[in-house]
């Protein structure tokens, strides 16, 4: 397919080195051989954007640690920012601002389905179908050909003209919105910031800047309930075994939440409020044996939750020195991505936590992250994507060496102001 995408393998590149993509040169990106990508431009001079906090810090045999995670190559298609990932079976799908969702295979640009809905925010892969969350609040369902696998096809909107148009007849369906406005309660009035999918039900959460957290039955597009769960954006939501759903605001709180159905319905009650704090939560996530929660901040600091231990706080995870902007789980690793521009890597043993490394080389903020099993190799394939407009992909061992211990007396980790609380 034509189009100024690279990719840029490069098995022997160490996560520490000083990677860099090769941008094509075009007439909109400001290009200069002479000066840095990126450099001058409103993102790279944003306080997200200061320099990583490990930079020299780190010892030769520490780096020499980090040898066993490795950045396998880059994936560079100059269309936009990278906003969101999902991957499975190697078929990666990028969302970015450029209204695209593209399609990658075996790190080749395999195809792509364009919305004119705007920024893609969120991306679920669900069986042969694709869901995504924009900007304009609703969420599109997209099939994948069975003739050509190549081929998406956009399937449904969710909530459908239909059931808005239905719901608009009867004055009680509406809710107070912003500005003492009024919506009908199916449907999302701001950005959906995340979607999250409950493998029990295959109930499918969508998160907003609307405050709300709405919950949908695919097979139908129905939305089955709308919950004003925060005082301000909600920036994730994440389904969970035992009927369980985690979300995190812009107003400082996680909260976590029980399902219960009744008949075709179904009714969420907050059981506990996990923390309140002023700095806005930005991502969520929880591990692969559902027994921890985790939460990123825009303070760059990471807490979890034992669940089996009624959910009590474990403790704080500190790699970053700017806001966390997504959280990753698999196996015993937790990944987190930050505007840093680094990606560290945590593994859980117990209640400890040690941090394996410092995955380097993205030269804007980490957004997103998407992780699958490597078939041919004990590891994981992590996928991050930035605002650099690239996306990377590392090879990442659960077996990898522990770091030496990090000199942070040599950061200063106070939480640096950001333009925005919503992510």
């Amino acid at each position: 397919m034509a189009g100024n995408n690279m990719v840029h393998p490069d098995p022997n590149l160490s996560s520490s080195s000083a990677d860099t993509d090769d941008y094509r040169n075009s007439s909109f990106n400001g290009y200069d051989p002479n000066r840095n990508s990126g450099e001058g431009s409103p993102m790279m001079m944003s306080p997200w954007n200061q320099p990583g906090p490990f930079g020299s810090a780190w010892s030769a045999s520490t780096k020499q640690q980090q040898l066993q995670n490795s950045l396998i190559g880059s994936l560079v298609r100059e269309e936009g920012h990278i906003y969101s990932l999902a991957a499975k079976d190697e078929i990666l799908y990028t969302g970015s601002d450029s209204k695209n969702i593209r399609v990658w295979k075996s790190m080749k640009d395999f195809s792509a389905f364009k919305s004119n809905s705007g920024l893609v925010k969120a991306i679920i892969i669900a069986d042969n179908k694709i869901f995504t969350g924009h900007q304009d609040g609703k969420i599109r369902v997209w099939k994948i050909s069975a003739k050509n696998p190549s081929v998406y096809k956009r399937s449904g909107t969710m909530p459908t003209f239909f059931d808005i148009f239905k719901a608009s007849i009867k004055p009680g369906n509406y809710v107070e919105t912003r500005r003492k406005k009024s919506a009908v309660w199916i449907k999302h009035t701001d950005a959906i910031s995340c979607l999250s999918m409950d493998k029990d039900t295959g109930m499918l959460y969508s998160a907003s800047w609307d405050k709300t957290f709405k919950v949908w039955r695919p097979e139908n597009s129905k939305c089955v309930e709308s919950v004003k769960a925060h005082d301000d954006a909600v920036n994730s939501v994440v389904a969970s075994t035992g009927a369980m759903v985690y979300t995190g605001s812009a107003d400082g709180k996680v909260k976590a939440w029980k399902r219960e159905q009744k008949g075709k319905s179904c009714k969420h009650t907050l059981v506990k409020t996990l923390l309140t704090q002023e700095s806005a939560v930005t991502a969520l996530a929880v591990s692969d044996t559902d027994k921890v929660v985790y939460s990123g901040s825009s303070d760059g600091v990471v807490n979890f939750w034992e669940v089996e231990k009624q959910l009590a706080h474990g403790g704080v995870l500190k790699g970053h020195k700017l806001a966390v902007l997504c959280l990753a789980a698999a196996g015993s690793l937790v990944f987190s991505g930050s505007a840093d521009k680094t990606i560290c890597v945590w593994r859980r043993e117990g209640q400890a936590h040690t941090c394996l490394s410092v995955l380097t080389g993205h030269t804007g903020p980490v957004k997103c992250l998407a992780v699958e099993k490597d078939k041919e190799d004990d590891k994981w394939v992590v996928y991050s994507g930035s605002l650099d407009k690239s996306v990377k992909v590392w090879s990442v061992s659960e077996m990898a060496p522990d770091m030496q211990q990090m000199q942070n007396s040599n950061f200063d980790w106070e939480s640096s102001s950001i333009p925005s609380a919503k992510y």
